[in-house]
């Protein structure tokens, strides 16, 4: 699984005592409330809001423990028609979110200005090696989707569950080394700053106190991991273009209407493959 990638976790900070030694049964009760957390969290950014979901959060146990926890929603969340209020983030999620000149919550997209980048592929190879698929909801999502990768850190927060359940200490902690890993390859890297972005852009409570409690809960999360991992997003309004190489293999056949094999017809900054392979 993710165990074959080495980065080194060191304490956020070496003054800080370590975490109280829990039982199997309060490892489990925590590892089953940290996955609902992160199922939550993933909802409201994984795609618009829809009407069952607004009504689960409408729930008054579920806005009395979100009120626990310093979430509380103004009158634009409790007071309209669910359908009124989905219609409503609706247009938000996707002036946000989707439509040009908004800022979407995806990895790539954050860290270099673009789609598909490095951290797509890194993520989709662990998703691949962990055995999680990206199910297909009412659009098509990015692997480093922000809701996708809170959904996959909650799916593997189960699987310590049945760890635990088995009596399988071992594999309780192989999984929770892969939990730490991909806060510090890919969520601790991005996720704070992004929420204070989408916190002060939003005009609807829903978004606001959500991408508060969720940079919150990452804080609270990294800390109880001790991990040190820098905050790379900042919360920037503009994110520049990183610059993309491509591979170009010479061997390939080109039209007649193309000098086959001369570098001078590469497009810029391409690399022949055959050159990459020798600078390895």
């Amino acid at each position: 699984m993710l165990n074959e990638l080495l980065i080194d976790v060191e304490p956020a900070a070496v003054s800080a005592p370590p975490p109280p030694v829990l039982s199997a049964e309060e490892l489990r009760a925590e590892c089953a409330a940290r996955a609902n957390l992160y199922r939550l969290l993933g909802g409201v950014f994984v795609e618009e809001p829809g009407v069952e979901f607004l009504a689960s959060l409408r729930e008054p146990a579920v806005q009395d423990a979100l009120a626990q926890a310093g979430v509380r929603f103004g009158d634009d969340f409790t007071q309209p028609d669910l359908v009124a209020l989905a219609e409503a983030l609706a247009g938000e999620y996707t002036t946000m979110f989707v439509a040009s000149g908004g800022f979407p919550p995806v990895e790539s997209v954050r860290l270099t200005g673009r789609y598909q980048q490095a951290p797509h592929f890194d993520v989709k190879d662990i998703y691949r090696r962990a055995g999680f698929t990206v199910g297909k909801g009412r659009f098509q999502v990015f692997d480093d989707h922000l809701g996708v990768e809170l959904l996959f850190v909650a799916e593997l927060l189960d699987r310590c569950v049945v760890a635990l359940d088995h009596g399988d200490l071992a594999g309780y902690r192989a999984t929770e080394r892969d939990i730490k890993r991909f806060w510090a390859l890919h969520l601790g890297r991005w996720v704070r700053g992004y929420c204070q972005l989408v916190e002060r852009a939003t005009e609807h409570s829903l978004f606001r106190e959500m991408a508060r409690f969720l940079a919150g809960f990452a804080d609270e999360e990294i800390a109880e991991m001790r991990l040190r991992v820098d905050d790379v997003d900042q919360g920037r309004e503009v994110i520049p273009k990183s610059e993309v190489q491509v591979a170009f293999d010479p061997d390939e056949p080109v039209c007649n209407a193309c000098p086959a094999g001369r570098e001078s017809s590469l497009p810029a900054g391409a690399i022949p493959i055959a050159a990459a392979a020798r600078q390895r």
